[in-house]
């Protein structure tokens, strides 16, 4: 099975996430492949709006976090990587739709956010996880989260990892819309026909104006969180948080 499954009708190039049976986590391969193909977006002219999902019930619970020491699975090649989906889609000329149902957490919110809308589910959620394991947010989160809902709200949700309900992130101004479950697709679907339909000239003129507007910093910011991140993953709370993930246990931190 394809970890990303690709479609494309309309004008409309559809990109979901596809490892239902472990909420999307995303792994290396998968990461890659779709911040290619957003990247490879930018240049066809048959594409005229981006729609990212996933498969089942979730978005995306994260990065993959599996073995008896997940943490030596991760160096800056992770963060890397994070950081090209992050750039491909806030660079990508046509508009970027995101439609979340189910977790959205760690660098799966960060793909979220990153997107010009975010359609939102009432089942989805939305986390910035890291703190749990003992690392800090990447992907953009510091400066697409803080854009939107402000300093208070976001050092709330990533300093205490709380769950955002897709209710409480639509009234913080985090996502765009909040519909029913049973009304994603047709609204999803709605707004693709709309945007696929739309002046193009236009709507990438808009994007540019907007992203300069709100994420002028973005750049630096990306590389703020790849420092910080750099050295949290070689502390011995990051191998503890991890591990304590994947046995299903609290962590017991140390501060080292």
């Amino acid at each position: 099975m394809d970890e990303l499954d690709i479609r494309h009708d309309d004008g409309v190039l559809r990109l979901t996430m596809n490892r239902p049976a472990r909420l999307n986590a995303m792994t290396a391969a998968l990461g890659d492949r779709l911040a290619e193909e957003v990247e490879h977006a930018a240049a066809r002219d048959d594409v005229r709006v981006v729609l990212l999902s996933g498969a089942g019930n979730a978005f995306s619970s994260g990065a993959e976090l599996t073995g008896a020491d997940p943490h030596e699975d991760f160096d800056v090649t992770s963060l890397d990587r994070a950081n090209r989906i992050v750039r491909a889609i806030v660079a990508l000329p046509q508009p970027c739709v995101a439609a979340v149902q189910g977790v959205a957490a760690g660098v799966g919110c960060s793909t979220a956010l990153a997107c010009d809308l975010v359609v939102a589910a009432e089942s989805a959620s939305f986390l910035l996880a890291f703190s749990r394991i003992g690392l800090m947010p990447d992907g953009g989160a510091t400066a697409t989260v803080a854009a939107s809902v402000g300093r208070a709200r976001a050092m709330r949700l990533a300093l205490l990892g709380e769950a955002l309900s897709a209710g409480d992130a639509y009234a913080a101004g985090l996502v765009s819309h909040l519909v029913a479950d049973a009304d994603l697709d047709v609204t999803v679907a709605g707004l693709l026909a709309r945007l696929a339909a739309g002046p193009s000239l236009a709507l990438t003129a808009t994007k540019r104006a907007v992203n300069a507007a709100t994420l002028g910093g973005l750049h630096e910011a990306l590389e703020r969180e790849r420092t910080g991140q750099t050295l949290l993953l070689r502390t011995q709370d990051a191998a503890e948080g991890m591990r304590a993930f994947v046995e299903k246990r609290p962590p017991r931190f140390v501060g080292t």
